[in-house]
Parts: structure tokens; sequence; C-alpha cells
């Protein structure tokens, strides 16, 4: 048996209690937190209009104000994956996945709250002023093995995250005459670069490139929407009615039963937003926000972003019918979208506004994945693994789509499982944590 072979069966067997384990968990948390993505949204105004209040280290600690923690989560959440996450779900598990990925999206944002919170509420400050915080640290009130189990994978899941950015842009890339080695050079480059320079330069840059890129997107993507609002409401008829029942085989696409909808939905919402994987939870943990939970809040409320290009971005492949046309997995169904229907200023504005997608989220990964290495050298030898993420960042650009989907999905679910067991524990065994 051969390694992606090895890869598609482990995906198989951990397909289901993974599916299982991200809704029943995002479920239990929504409950026991009261609905906190339905009654805390004037708090989240109130924090965004009058400002987070911080603590003062005197200089000595390196934190990030918390808008740029938030947006430096964000810079890795808001990303390609929300352009390309839906069209794969859909491919994978027809329509009706884009359903199940949007609940899954509000019901984890519960999730979110709790990551962060208990990321800020833990952390470790050592005395030559890093940070240590994040799901290696919450992890270890239940188990230390797990948190060192979480600690070890991720340092693997983000650099593979990074060559799932890279292989997206590279594929859209190559259809303007780009070589792909030549994305990936560019792309490492970036890493290096930019990493190097610290939390802080990583933070400047993702609060300012994060508006820009959310914003063209959204607008361009509106355009093509609004076109035809006879197809986009049979788009928004096929997604509800395929929520229960198995999608028929249309074009390349082989058709899906229920089960495969759920998964597709879960799984890409997870990859996307990263609730329930903790990852996004690592940056928010070096803010110097004063109270855990305020954090949590601005982290639960970008899930809307997320959610609302999750939704423009898989309503676009339904209502242009491009879904319908490709029989191989593939990531630039978004690229043909705007190639076919906004043909001259949407596609360079696609082209400009995914470049700076995958710039701010290899870099982000770089970034939190040096906090996983770190928490087993002391932050020693952090730019070693910058070059590793470079690396691997650069051969992901030429590899096979297929191949770094398939690797980044067995990775994830090595992560989230038991980040949301743990998760479930420690809101039990440590309710006050979580007051808001």
């Amino acid at each position: 048996m051969n390694f992606l072979a090895l890869v598609d069966q482990l995906n198989l067997w951990f397909e289901l209690p993974a599916t299982v384990t991200f809704f029943a968990a995002a479920i239990f948390l929504t409950i026991k937190l009261n609905f906190i993505q339905l009654r805390s949204f004037g708090r989240f105004l109130n924090l965004i209009t009058t400002g987070v209040a911080v603590d003062d280290h005197n200089g000595k600690i390196r934190t990030i104000t918390p808008i740029q923690a938030l947006f430096t989560a964000m810079s890795t959440t808001i990303g390609v994956g929300n352009v390309v996450g839906p069209s794969i779900a859909i491919l994978a598990g027809g329509p009706g996945a884009l359903f199940w990925l949007v609940v899954y999206v509000f019901f984890a944002s519960a999730t979110k709250y709790t990551e962060v919170t208990f990321a800020l509420a833990t952390r470790t400050e050592y005395k030559d002023g890093y940070i240590l915080g994040g799901p290696t640290q919450y992890l270890r009130l239940i188990s230390p093995i797990i948190a060192n189990w979480y600690g070890l994978v991720t340092i693997f899941l983000f650099a593979s995250w990074s060559g799932v950015q890279a292989n997206t842009l590279a594929e859209i890339l190559k259809q303007e005459g780009v070589a792909s080695w030549m994305t990936g050079l560019v792309l490492a480059s970036l890493v290096i670069l930019v990493l190097f320079g610290g939390a802080k330069r990583v933070g400047l840059l993702a609060s300012k490139l994060v508006p820009i890129m959310f914003v063209l997107y959204i607008t361009f993507s509106g355009l093509i929407l609004f076109q035809n609002l006879a197809a986009l409401k049979a788009a928004c008829v096929l997604i509800f009615g395929n929520i229960f029942a198995p999608a028929s085989a249309v074009g390349g696409f082989l058709g899906a039963t229920i089960f495969q909808g759920m998964k597709s939905g879960a799984y890409q919402a997870a990859y996307i937003t990263e609730a329930g994987v903790g990852t996004s939870s690592i940056p928010h943990a070096i803010s110097d926000a004063k109270r855990p939970s305020d954090q949590g809040v601005l982290a639960l409320y970008s899930m809307i972003a997320d959610g609302m290009l999750c939704l423009v971005s898989g309503l676009l492949v339904l209502v242009t019918g491009v879904w319908k046309s490709n029989c191989e997995m593939t990531s630039r169904l978004i690229y043909d979208v705007f190639k076919l229907h906004s043909p001259v200023l949407g596609k360079w504005i696609l082209l400009a506004s995914v470049s700076m997608f995958v710039i701010t989220t290899v870099i982000g990964n770089g970034f939190n994945g040096a906090q996983s290495f770190g928490s087993f050298t002391r932050h020693r030898g952090i730019k070693t693994y910058f070059v590793f993420v470079a690396l691997v960042t650069f051969f992901g650009s030429i590899s096979s789509v297929p191949a770094v989907w398939k690797i980044m999905s067995l990775l994830l679910v090595l992560v989230a499982i038991p980040n949301l067991i743990g998760l479930v524990l420690l809101s039990i065994k440590y309710p006050k944590k979580l007051v808001d």
C-alpha cells in the first residue's frame, strides 16, 4: 500500500467519528453557553466601537493589540479556503453540503469562543517576553499527552495548510500562464521575509490586507450573483432540496449521500474557520486584552465574515452552473466563474484577492505553526521552522490537487478530535473561565 492509499484508508475510517464530533461538540457548547452567538452581539458592537480593555505589561511581554490579534487570526480563516472550500464541498457532497457548511459555522462559533477564551486564560508568559497560548496550553489541564500530541501534529498541519494554499494559487495562476514553481518560489520567499520580522509585522500586514481583500471579493461576487435573480433563486432551491436527500449525478459530479453532504460541509467549514481545530486561538492568545472573554467575543463574531464568504462562494458555483461541467476535483471553479461571467475587471480582481488571501494565510499559518513548534523548544529554533514552512509551501505549489487535500483532511481530523473532546471536558470542569 502506497502512502496516498494509506491516507485514503485512514480518512475513510475517521470520517464518521470526526463528523459526529464536529457537530456534537459545537451543539453542546452552544447550549452550555446559552446560545452566546445570539446574545452577545451588543457586547461585540461595544467592543468594536469603544475599544477593548487591555493589560499594561510595560513593554516586557510581546503582545499585540486585540484588533491586531483578531485580524492575524482572520488572516488564516479569511483566505483562499473561503473561495475554493465551498466548491470542493459541493463537488464532494452535492449542493446540500453548502447548507451543512453554514450550519456548522453557526454552531461552531460557540466552539471558537471557547477555544479563544481558554487560550487567553491559560497562556504561558516566559521571562524573555514570548507568549505561548492555544490548545497546547489549555489541553494540558486535561492531559499533557493530549497537549503534546496536538502540538506535534499541528507543526505539520500548519505547514500542510500552507502547501494547500500554494497549490490552490498555483492552480489558478497556471491558467494565466504562470509556472507553478514560480508561484511557489514567490510565496516561500514572502514567508521568510515577513515571518523573520516577528508577530508585530504579521499583525500589521494582516490588519491592512484583510479588510481590503474581503470588500473586493464580496463586491464583485455580488455583481455576478445578482445578474440573474432567477438563477439565484434556483440555486437556493437546489441547496435546500438536497439537505436530506442524496444529490443526483450531474456532469462530473457522481452523486452524494446525506452523510457525504454533512461530512463535506463540516470538514470544509472546519478547514475554513478553524473552529474546532483550535489553531486560530494561537494568535488570539498573544492579545493584550484584559478579559479573555472579550477576545473570545471578537473571535466568535469573526465567524460572520467566514460564513458570508463561504455562502457567496458556494452560490457562485451553483448560480453559474460551473459545478456541473467539471469531471475532477479542482481548485479553480471560482476562477472559471469570474473568467466566464466577469471576464475583464472581475477576473483581475479575483486574481488580486486570491493572491492576497493566500499570502496572508500562508504567513499566518507559518506564525501559528511556530507557536506549536516553540511549545516543544521553549521558543528556540523558530527560524528553522520558518524555513521548513517555506519549503513545504514551495513543494505544495507543484504537487497534485487531490494529494494535498487528502493529506490536509487527515491532519485536520488528527488535530480536531482531541481538541474538541478536550474543550467539552474543560467547559464542564472549568465553567467559570468561560463566564462572559
